[in-house]
């Protein structure tokens, strides 16, 4: 019997340009009670519950943001108190380099506040404040036993050491934050490392993953459940409206806020500030966050508005993403949006049944996710892959995304990849996972290191789930290609068996603040009143959804200008063109999957939600406007 690999084998850092990649390999755990007849794709909100249980998820919040402002207040009170000593004896443990110039590339999303920008100008004193902190806590837990006999029966989970060099070539010219050199980060993992000890609720740590094993296999039955009390609720709350509005009949009266906002853009855009700021009034008095549709999104829109007429758009708008809500907040909110609305679960089918689709008959398999993020997609493929015919293939993933701020540029990335591995491993699929912390545009082949040997084995799959949108267009970068052209040009050199491709269809990416804003109204107010129909109004993960989903977004394309400006839609026409312009050829869909989709839309979604096909596209929508479009492609061959 071959010897079990050790932790450190398991662990291997990627070269130059890019910040540290793991290598996960995992051997495949067969399931012999799998039924491949009962195929479930429904593995979504599962794996959210699974990341949900993890005890120090706010915690890693910190280290991905480590000049949040709340940490930032919690550390000052720290270095005053410590900052000599821990000067004076840190220069014994730690070395810190001062001749790093190079900068992680952060998107415009990720941007600091405008606090930052003193932090920034003063390296030092952000250095001292950081080391300050964490040499407190590690003298703080030189008081702590260092056996493990504190808790009666405790068992402590072995801890991989990671310990890479973070080093970034050219492609890291971004804005960010200064590198910070490794010995800091064994610093960290050594305090989290010993906190472990402290936690009692990791005795439950083996019951909540078999809790979770139980979960993620009857995630169909989960969703269906989360659907019917969405429909029980909504059933309540329409009844109290109707008798709602015949008491108050008589007493309201009818304010168009769709052509107030209109008129006070017009107003913004003219410099008519009094107009603007008396229209302004109007509507801050008729909108309300827990009103109907349209009070809602005329409240965001307020905003966004009140921003840009005092000339504070970009400055609140990074505001808005340094306190940026907490990880399980979030996780539950979007759990909450999955199962009321269809916009990421069609998205998510159509992928993976392609891709399922691409592999048949072939042993291995390679996908290259642009957005990787928390990995939500890839569970039902898991399952799919491992319940087919005669095994599951050889599963290699290289995760893309952009860099993190702080001292660990690649750990959301390595975590997800972390909990793919264990996902794959319960579905008895053989899984590497790989990560790359870069800017989209800087990602080539070479990158992704493929054995010309295994090509002709190797199904190789590119999958870019609503993230183009978010990269430079023509009106930003003139003298150059703009990353949207090289991005493409780049999954052409690739020549991926298939590309799958998911795009927000807007066209409130235009330079014109009026005509962008008319968009942005109507593609928003279909989102708003989406939720409406399908969540109830005093639901407060569904203020999350609307203030940080679909108000922040809201706010940086009405109050925001030039590189400040994020997001770009293009409608899925206009991708087509830029698409062959790239040398990518469109591939016919394929019936078995949009008959699957529409399927699954009308059974368990509002009836309201729309799905129809275009020129070779799949097209999303809600009440007849098409909301966002998905298709495959190949490299042209000439």
């Amino acid at each position: 019997m071959a010897a079990a690999p050790k932790p450190e084998e398991l662990v291997v850092a990627i070269e130059q340009p890019f910040s540290p990649s793991l290598f996960l390999d995992l051997p495949p755990t067969p399931h012999h009670d799998d039924d491949p007849n009962n195929v479930n794709d429904d593995l979504l909100l599962p794996f959210i519950s699974r990341i949900l249980m993890e005890d120090d998820i706010d915690d890693k919040f910190f280290y991905q943001f480590p000049d949040h402002p709340a940490l930032l207040q919690a550390q000052q009170s720290y270095a005053q108190i410590l900052h000599a000593p821990a000067t004076s004896s840190s220069s014994d443990d730690t070395t810190i380099n001062n001749n790093t110039t190079n900068s992680t590339s952060v998107p415009d999303t990720l941007a600091m506040p405008d606090h930052d920008a003193d932090t920034q100008s003063a390296p030092d004193d952000m250095e001292m404040l950081n080391m300050a902190f964490l040499k407190g806590r590690e003298e703080a837990t030189k008081f702590l036993p260092t056996n493990n006999t504190l808790f009666s029966g405790f068992k402590a989970e072995p801890v991989l050491d990671i310990q890479p060099t973070f080093t970034f070539g050219p492609s890291g010219g971004g804005r960010g934050r200064k590198n910070r050199h490794a010995e800091e980060d064994d610093l960290e993992t050594e305090t989290s490392r010993s906190s472990k000890l402290m936690a009692p609720e990791h005795d439950d740590a083996a019951a909540a993953d078999e809790i979770f094993d139980e979960i993620i296999l009857n995630g169909y039955q989960m969703i269906i459940k989360g659907i019917d009390e969405l429909r029980v609720a909504m059933g309540s709350q329409s009844q109290a409206d109707k008798n709602g509005r015949r008491a108050s009949r008589a007493k309201t009266a009818v304010v168009d806020l769709h052509t107030l906002l209109i008129h006070c853009a017009q107003a913004v855009a003219t410099g008519d500030w009094r107009s603007a700021t008396e229209l302004l009034k109007q509507i801050k008095q008729n909108s309300s966050a827990r009103g109907d549709a349209t009070q809602r999104m005329a409240c965001c829109f307020a905003e966004g508005l009140e921003a840009r007429l005092a000339g504070t758009g970009s400055q609140m708008y990074q505001s808005l993403v340094a306190k940026r809500t907490s990880t399980v907040d979030f996780l539950k909110a979007y759990k909450l949006f999955t199962a009321a609305c269809c916009i990421k679960k069609v998205s998510v089918i159509f992928s993976n049944k392609t891709i399922y689709n691409a592999v048949a008959g072939r042993r291995k398999l390679h996908i290259v996710d642009y957005g990787l993020s928390y990995g939500f997609q890839w569970p039902a493929l898991f399952f799919l892959l491992g319940a087919r015919e005669g095994g599951p293939p050889e599963v290699r993933m290289t995760g893309i995304d952009v860099p993190q701020p702080g001292f660990r540029p690649a750990d959301q990335i390595e975590e997800t990849g972390r909990r793919l591995s264990i996902c794959a491993r319960q579905f008895g699929v053989p899984f590497k996972f790989r990560a790359i912390a870069a800017k989209w545009e800087t990602v080539r082949r070479e990158d992704l290191h493929l054995d010309p040997e295994e090509e002709e084995e190797e199904v190789l799959v590119v999958n870019c789930l609503h993230g183009l949108n978010t990269l430079q267009d023509e009106s930003v970068v003139v003298d150059s290609p703009s990353p949207r052209d090289v991005v493409l040009d780049n999954i052409r050199d690739m020549r991926p068996h298939v590309f799958v491709q998911c795009v927000v269809n807007g066209a409130y990416g235009a330079p014109f603040f009026v005509t962008r804003f008319r968009e942005a109204l109507f593609f928003y107010s279909a989102h708003f009143d989406m939720l409406d129909a399908t969540i109830p109004r005093d639901n407060d993960e569904r203020l999350l959804i609307e203030r940080d989903m679909l108000g922040r977004c809201a706010l940086n394309v009405i109050a925001c200008e030039g590189a400040d400006r994020v997001d770009r839609p293009e409608t899925y026409k206009q991708w087509q063109v830029r698409n062959h312009r790239a040398g990518l050829r469109q591939l016919p869909l394929e019936a078995e999957v949009v008959e699957l989709v529409r399927g699954k839309v009308k059974s368990l979604y509002h009836k309201d939600f729309v799905i129809d096909v275009d020129h070779n596209w799949l097209l999303q929508g809600w009440k007849g406007r098409i909301l966002y479009a998905m298709s495959t492609w190949v490299a042209h061959h000439p």
